[in-house]
């Protein structure tokens, strides 16, 4: 799976669990039987301590700052009798509070799409489909958890996502699927590294098999064709494709506990050939309902794509991530921990280039308060690490620690 495979599931699995949040509690403006609409804003206040997110770039006195975030939003879920549809749409205006930062100050925005179908229930001998699309155009460094990145370094993104389902009995399944991506970076200061985007297209299957409730043998396949940003004056084709195949299992080991768990190889071709890539790659999901109270999750992939960071260079992923939720309080009181591990190992197509090995390590506590049915007060904490192992001096930038503390107010309806 690439990463904006794996990104697009995450978003999608988040945009889940928010609007079961939201239908589970006695708020929004319900619109006949079938319609809601939530409105909500928040207001937050953050100190980040390293707001560049590289070492060796700023002075002391211009790394850290305060950060002050307005974000109005709006979900609206359709629920009929066979499909139903959530849609969501976002603004947020950020603002620095030092001089020397304030020509970065951003407005962001974005939407998701999401629709189901399905003619059948559970194991019942029928079609399923889930269509999704999002757009969003967000400064890299709002969140560490999304691995960081310069401030004047904005990113526009847009996915196209299908998957259509034919379920033949209660033990045999399939589905094919497809998608588009477009990243862009603004790289607004041209100083500072770049970095590189491109369009993918992508289609693979998958067919599988339960012998029970408890397994699913699984086999999938997927093909990626790029055209990709990084490879201006270098001589190489814009063109590059990959392809990988996979097998494991995935269902339920317990009525608390869902997973699915995938390996397999995968070939990546850069540059029209220009060079290429081999390895092992593998797909991990798990979620356990520990109690009534008490919920993990854990998310882990790994890929080949051409690099972001560097031109005329592929890189493999690998990354891998824990969440840990907990609800006190009769409820009104929800406590969460993050962990998110990533590798990134570069490799230049051209020689006298040297290779590098990027480990980002980052950690996020945070607790959400219900004041009211429509007020609730929220504060995070955010830990950062950047190891790069390259010996060449101008590479140090990507060696940083970086921490952030976040409070806020969130108003709904």
């Amino acid at each position: 799976m690439s990463k904006t495979s794996l990104v697009f599931v995450v978003a999608l699995a988040l945009v889940q669990a928010s609007v079961a949040e939201i239908l589970n509690r006695p708020s929004g403006i319900k619109i006949g039987e079938r319609l809601t609409l939530r409105p909500y804003v928040t207001t937050a206040i953050t100190y980040d301590s390293n707001v560049d997110a590289n070492r060796g770039r700023a002075t002391d006195t211009d790394k850290d700052d305060f950060l002050w975030t307005i974000s109005p939003s709006l979900w609206l879920h359709y629920n009929g009798e066979t499909w139903a549809t959530i849609l969501s749409g976002f603004y947020n205006y950020r603002q620095y509070f030092k001089r020397c930062h304030r020509n970065y100050n951003r407005h962001e925005y974005g939407q998701n799409l999401r629709v189901n179908w399905s003619n059948s229930l559970g194991t019942e001998k029928g079609w399923s489909l889930i269509l999704g699309e999002s757009f969003q155009q967000i400064t890299m460094a709002n969140d560490m958890i999304l691995d960081g990145g310069y401030y004047d370094s904005d990113a526009r993104q847009f996915q196209l996502a299908g998957s259509l389902q034919r379920r033949f009995n209660e033990h045999w399944h399939a589905d094919v699927n497809a998608g588009y991506y477009w990243l862009d970076y603004q790289n607004d200061v041209k100083s500072r590294a770049a970095f590189y985007g491109w369009d993918r297209w992508q289609v693979g299957a998958e067919a599988g098999f339960a012998p029970s409730k408890w397994t699913d043998i699984l086999l999938s396949g997927s093909y990626q064709g790029y055209t990709q940003d990084n490879v201006s004056g270098s001589g190489i084709s814009g063109d590059s494709l990959g392809y990988s195949v996979q097998a494991g299992l995935g269902s339920y080991m317990t009525e608390r506990i869902s997973y699915r768990a995938l390996a397999g190889w995968s070939r990546f071709e850069y540059g029209d050939n220009a060079s290429s890539a081999n390895g092992f790659v593998y797909t991990l999901s798990g979620n356990w309902k520990i109690g009534e109270t008490w919920n993990t999750m854990l998310l882990g992939s790994s890929y080949y794509q051409p690099s972001e960071r560097q031109s005329a260079s592929t890189a493999r992923i690998d990354a891998i991530s824990w969440g840990l939720a907990k609800v006190m309080v009769r409820g009104k009181l929800r406590a969460t921990l993050d962990l998110r591990y990533r590798r990134e190992q570069h490799e230049y197509v051209m020689s006298g280039s040297e290779d590098y090995t990027l480990d980002i390590w980052t950690g996020r506590l945070g607790l959400d308060y219900s004041l009211c049915r429509m007020l609730s007060v929220y504060a995070y904490g955010e830990y950062q690490k950047s190891m790069n192992d390259s010996s060449r001096s101008h590479n140090d930038v990507y060696d940083y620690d970086r921490w952030r503390l976040t409070a806020g107010v969130k108003l709904s309806y």
